[in-house]
């Protein structure tokens, strides 16, 4: 079984569509490990903010598999595919991590967002803290340590979840 870390990420209809991806999630991988939920201002363009975490959860499914499935679970939550990089998102699930595999091709693993985008780290750093970055070769828990806080601005948000299912 491999280990997953995906992120998600939603600015449209923020809570009903992080619910919708968590029990979403839930149905295919079971057990959830979850990240504090956290708002952020919108990176990259003019939009209204974002909510963000990150989860974990182990799998059988191959790279390809979990991939296709987020997007699926995108397009179920009214993700329009082809829209551009930095737009408004229902939901945006990313896989981060597959074990430690490093590899560009279906997907870029580790996902490069996740020693840029504080969005992407601290809640990783959360989740993960002792876990090492398969490229850096660092601690997310350090990497966060050594991370320009300043460059983006997030705070935790009051957030419980349990499967709707």
């Amino acid at each position: 079984m491999a280990l997953i870390f995906i992120s998600l990420g939603s600015n449209v209809e923020r809570e009903k569509h992080t619910r919708a991806g968590l029990d979403a999630l839930y149905e295919v991988f079971g057990l959830l490990q979850l990240s504090s939920l956290y708002e952020s201002e919108a990176v990259g363009f003019d939009g209204s903010a974002f909510f963000n975490m990150v989860i974990s959860a182990h799998t059988q499914l191959s790279v390809e598999e979990v991939v296709a499935t987020l997007k699926t679970i995108e397009r179920q939550n009214g993700r329009l595919h082809g829209d551009k990089k930095f737009a408004p998102r229902t939901l945006d699930l990313d896989l981060l991590l597959y074990d430690d595999l490093v590899q560009a091709n279906p997907v870029e693993l580790p996902r490069a967002e996740i020693i840029h985008n504080a969005f992407v780290l601290w809640p990783l750093a959360e989740l993960a803290p002792q876990r090492c970055h398969p490229i850096a070769q660092t601690s997310y828990q350090q990497l966060w340590q050594d991370y320009n806080k300043d460059s983006q601005k997030l705070w935790k948000v009051d957030f419980n979840w349990k499967p709707s299912l």
